[in-house]
């Protein structure tokens, strides 16, 4: 199953970083948060990501074209310019690295991986936030209930959309970021089926948190999976700094490789 990962906006609230990188190749630790994330789901066996380029995507190229290089030990013939790889660390991935536009808006980067995700479902998150949700879990709950989209959903505070669920976990009605509420919010970690393509209609300018969000609460087909542990966006310096003090204390929650 592939993972896809919106990593083209502009992360205009963490400008003191994202003016030189695009906001996914931030680094927590030492490595881009985009890196915790593949790794987290690396851990379940998630292996195959497409990764949804816009703003300074070359950045995100560069960084996976060199990748090989960079986690392994080599000896270097500087006369014939071979090179020998003594030992090599890189993880068992396989990434496409697709130019979604650097104006695209979420549901319309969605969209453009139609081609190469084809008739299967696949998974879907932001290239910003870091949880310890258990994926395996995550999919048997929307293998449960069969329809279009499982959407993971946290408890914060009003800054993220908040969801009205019934009992049975179906999502009545989605709404984009209410002030304070304090309710289930928003958390990415999504799980699709192929008919999700079928809500985005307004090309790159869809906005997947509008329209094709609410459209799929509307007709039944929009479900939560309500994570209980710890999931956090990295928006703002403030985040940033809150994902660092916890790697650094050596008990990240979301490490769970």
């Amino acid at each position: 199953m592939k993972v896809l990962l919106l990593a083209g906006g502009l992360g205009t609230r963490l400008a003191e970083e994202t003016t030189l990188k695009p906001k996914p190749m931030v680094e927590v630790g030492g490595k881009p948060i985009l890196w915790h994330i593949m790794k987290h789901y690396s851990h379940h066996g998630f292996n195959e990501f497409v990764i949804l380029l816009g703003h300074m995507g070359f950045q995100i190229k560069e960084y996976f074209a060199n990748y090989f290089l960079h986690q392994s030990d080599v000896t270097i013939d500087l006369t014939s310019g071979k090179f020998e790889v003594l030992n090599n660390t890189s993880e068992p991935w396989k990434v496409t690295l697709l130019d979604t536009g650097v104006s695209s808006m979420t549901g319309g980067r969605v969209a453009r991986c139609k081609p190469v995700v084809g008739n299967e479902p696949f998974l879907l998150t932001y290239g910003d936030g870091v949880s310890n949700v258990n994926l395996h879990e995550l999919l048997h709950f929307h293998n449960l209930h069969g329809r279009a989209i499982t959407m993971t959903s946290a408890q914060l505070d009003g800054r993220f959309g908040a969801l009205n669920i019934d009992e049975n976990s179906r999502v009545l009605q989605f709404s984009e970021k209410p002030k304070g509420d304090g309710g289930w919010v928003n958390a990415g970690f999504f799980v699709c089926e192929p008919k999700v393509f079928d809500y985005i209609t307004n090309g790159d300018q869809t906005i997947f948190e509008q329209e094709p969000l609410r459209k799929m609460a509307h007709d039944g087909e929009l479900y939560t999976y309500k994570h209980q542990g710890f999931w956090q966006p990295m928006d703002t310096i403030r985040d940033k700094q809150v994902l660092q003090t916890l790697w650094d204390s050596g008990a990240a929650p979301w490490k769970v490789w």
